[in-house]
């Protein structure tokens, strides 16, 4: 297969910045281009009256938020000729999944947190629903991999 696009799929964890950077030297040896998706949870727009903020500034707080992290990125791994910005507001994994269509990507790379057991059962794994419902090849980093 070839490979002129890749999907880089992050959040603020460190375990995306090891999926970034794997995402991008496979982009620079491939000569690809990168999109890099950071979607917008609307599960976390919620209103906290504690902070005084409402579900509107909560919504800009975590759009911010996904811009500052996707210029991070873009910032540490300096090379590539075009990087796409994508910030999709919905469920991550549906997002991903969407996005990776919509853009045509050839290539999905995102990390894990390595949850298991009874962590993974409550809070879902967005990895593995992105692999079990991509259509292209899904790359995943582990918090083991160096």
């Amino acid at each position: 297969m070839n490979y002129k696009r890749i999907l880089i799929a992050v959040d603020d964890s460190s375990y995306s910045m090891k999926a970034a950077r794997v995402g991008f030297e496979m982009a620079r040896k491939l000569n690809a281009e990168v999109g890099i998706l950071y979607a917008v949870n609307k599960m976390q727009e919620q209103a906290n009256p504690d902070l005084g903020t409402t579900e509107r500034q909560q919504h800009s707080l975590l759009l911010a938020e996904a811009e500052h992290a996707i210029n991070q990125y873009i910032d540490l791994y300096d090379g590539i000729d075009k990087v796409y910005r994508f910030t999709p507001e919905g469920l991550p994994e549906e997002e991903i999944i969407n996005l990776s269509k919509e853009w045509e990507a050839d290539m999905i790379v995102m990390g894990t947190h390595g949850r298991s057991g009874l962590n993974r059962i409550l809070t879902g794994s967005i990895a593995e629903y992105v692999i079990k419902h991509a259509e292209i090849p899904v790359l995943v980093t582990t918090p083991r991999m160096k």
